[in-house]
């Protein structure tokens, strides 16, 4: 009832308003039906329960079992790099089958995992240290194995073998490693194999390559690389938890094998070029020169007079490229990469054949030659007096003296001649007259030679040597006095003396445009590509055409005369080595004082350099020896014996020449 004015309830009766909705009620039927819900829910929980109850509790170990040998592995194969042959075909580098021990991080324990580390390199004699450094250097690259080691030995395959639960992680693979028929046969110029290194990995011509693969790294397998390596194949492997293999490794891209790269090199030529450049060594250690007892290495360069092909490539001392096969034992390389080590061994991974920078001696004289004549400053028949001593008087009033090899001369002679004994004070005078020239004819003339710059050779690194020139005085001295290009600089540069540096295959490119009339050659080792079946790839290879240099036949004409006569004539600087030799052998030798810091003191490099035959050069040779007193005495008996092996003729007895015969 409503409520009255007084305040109490009002007994009339009210109709529902429409416009209120009338409170939720839970209604019987409701109930049964949320009943119902709830017992289905209950039941399907329980059934979840139970199921999940049986496979962790009652089936967790078999199914534990069952995902841990159900593991999938991708692999990347190695393939197979190409052989490496001289130009008849025969091989100067192989691949060797061996086992390669690696550690796949993600496999390895938690638990222990330094202690396996030191297990396994006690087995394998490689510093655990080591290993776990190659191990965090990849740690960005967990799922592709660090290899350890490489073509291990047997003994150490068998017992990894038999005790394989012992090293989780660590598993056993084929690989390719190089194998050296002929031992340090070439070593320098065929270089190395070794893995990919960050660097390199960035570089686009490497992008299809990835951290652990192979690549050449010097020499010949550098230069080649795009040929020799081969495409990577893949594979997929069933493995357990801890890396063993559970299944057949099933083939998804099979490996293709690099090509085969054949050089210009000959191999028995390069064999004697070794074999000479030993003996040219020890004829110096033997020989009573001052200074000899120190004749430590030295070059010998072989090249094709006509082409610039490169037939042999020798450099002393030398080294084993089997320390590179695998993973190098960084004490075994020390003397090839670190400083102090290659110093105390004489440095044996320089290429002295293109790397070594030496002063020419009197193996530059046919430079001057051909300079004075083509600037005529002298004729090739006028006569120069050739004199124990030339004197130069400077501006200052200040006399000069500029000694000959030998004392025992005294007499004018015409540039034949010159060349033939070897006689500085000829050259002397020339270069006072060169040095009144202007724009430095003598610089000039070398570098249109190749001197001062790369040869183009494929491999290297190459030094490019030294022509000094007054412009380069100016920028390298600080000193204004030695800033100064003096007459002396002029007269030292005529005999290969001073400052200026060659290699030995820039003397041998020389001697090579000199006997074939002009042509200045690139020196190179390439020669074919070829593929399956011995197909060649490049059938054709496609070398710089020799450059014409413009230079008269006169001059080299009386160079070539003169050279002749330096093997030939009585007075020759090397007759009583050349003379008696079936074949006509035309050259000079050469002796450059080189500054030794060591000793404080100078050393003779004794140089040869020349051509045969005489009349229509085949093949230029050219040697030096370290240290090796007199170019007669040591390095013109090495070339005689290149010349015999390439001519196939036999070498007698080679006459000892003294320091008072030989320049």
């Amino acid at each position: 009832m409503a409520s009255g004015g007084n305040g109490r309830a009002s007994g009339r009766f009210l109709p529902p308003d429409p416009r209120v909705i009338e409170p939720y009620r839970l209604t019987p039927k409701l109930a049964l039906r949320l009943a119902i819900l709830g017992a289905v829910a209950l039941a399907i929980f329980a059934v979840l329960f139970l199921r999940l109850w049986a496979l962790q509790v009652l089936s967790g170990e078999q199914h534990l079992r069952a995902a841990q040998s159900n593991q999938l592995r991708t692999l990347r194969l190695e393939a197979p790099r190409g052989v490496i042959r001289d130009r008849k075909g025969r091989i100067l580098v192989t691949n060797v089958v061996g086992t390669a021990v690696q550690v796949w991080p993600a496999d390895l324990p938690e638990d222990g995992r330094w202690q396996l580390l030191q297990r396994l390199g006690k087995v394998l004699k490689v510093p655990a240290a080591r290993i776990a450094r190659e191990i965090d250097a990849r740690r960005n690259d967990p799922l592709n194995p660090v290899v350890v080691k490489e073509n291990i030995s047997p003994a150490e395959l068998a017992y990894l073998s038999e005790r394989n639960e012992d090293f989780p992680g660590v598993r056993l693979a084929e690989s390719m490693v190089r194998g050296y028929p002929h031992g340090t046969l070439a070593a320098h110029l065929l270089g190395h194999v070794g893995e990919i290194g960050e660097d390199q990995l960035k570089l686009r011509e490497f992008d299809d390559l990835q951290a652990g693969d192979k690549i050449g790294q010097a020499g010949v397998e550098a230069a080649f690389d795009r040929y020799l390596r081969g495409t990577p194949g893949l594979a997929r492997m069933r493995v357990d938890s801890l890396g063993q293999k559970r299944g057949d490794m099933t083939p998804m891209r099979t490996p293709m094998r690099g090509n085969d790269v054949e050089l210009t090199i000959d191999l028995e030529l390069q064999l004697a070029a070794e074999r000479a450049l030993e003996h040219g060594i020890q004829i110096a250690r033997n020989a009573e020169c001052f200074g000899c007892w120190n004749a430590n290495g030295g070059a010998v360069v072989a090249l094709d007079a006509r082409s610039g092909e490169v037939l042999a490539l020798a450099s002393n001392p030398t080294f084993d490229p089997r320390v590179f096969v695998g993973k190098p034992n960084p004490w075994r390389v020390r003397p090839l990469v670190v400083e102090s080590a290659a110093k105390r061994r004489n440095y044996p991974g320089l290429n002295r054949a293109i790397s070594g920078a030496y002063p020419a001696g009197s193996t530059w004289k046919p430079v001057t030659a051909i300079a004075a004549l083509e600037e005529h400053l002298v004729s090739p028949y006028e006569a120069l007096p050739c004199t124990p001593v030339y004197t130069f008087v400077g501006e200052n009033g200040v006399s000069y003296n500029f000694k000959n090899w030998t004392p025992y001369i005294n007499t004018a002679i015409t540039m034949p001649t010159a060349l033939a004994w070897s006689c500085d004070t000829y050259f002397y005078e020339i270069g006072e007259d060169l040095f009144y020239l202007r724009e430095s004819p003598l610089q000039r003339w070398a570098e249109s030679f190749g001197f001062g710059k790369a040869t183009g050779i494929e491999v290297g690194p190459e030094a490019r040597g030294l022509i000094p020139t007054p412009e380069w005085r100016k920028r390298y001295f600080e000193d204004p006095i030695e800033q100064l290009w003096k007459p002396g600089d002029s007269i030292e540069l005529t005999i290969g003396q001073g400052e200026m540096t060659v290699t030995p295959l820039q003397m041998a490119r020389f001697y090579a445009l000199v006997a074939n009339g002009g042509r200045l050659v690139t020196p190179h080792v390439f020669r074919d590509v070829k593929g399956p079946g011995e197909v060649s790839i490049v059938p054709h290879p496609t070398q710089p055409a020799p450059e014409r240099i413009d230079v008269s036949a006169s001059a080299l004409q009386v160079v070539r005369e003169g050279l002749l006569r330096a093997t030939h004539d009585p007075d020759g600087t090397a007759t009583a080595v050349f003379s008696s030799f079936p074949v006509p052998i035309a050259g000079k030798t050469g002796t450059a004082e080189k500054w030794s810091s060591e000793y404080r003191r100078y050393f003779d490099q004794a140089w040869w350099c020349g051509y045969g035959p005489a009349d229509a050069a085949e093949i230029v040779v050219c040697a030096v020896i370290e240290n090796g007193g007199h170019g007669g005495t040591s390095a013109a008996p090495t070339a005689l014996e290149v010349f015999a092996r390439y001519f196939g003729e036999e070498v007698g007895e080679v006459p000892v020449v003294s320091s008072a015969e030989s320049d």
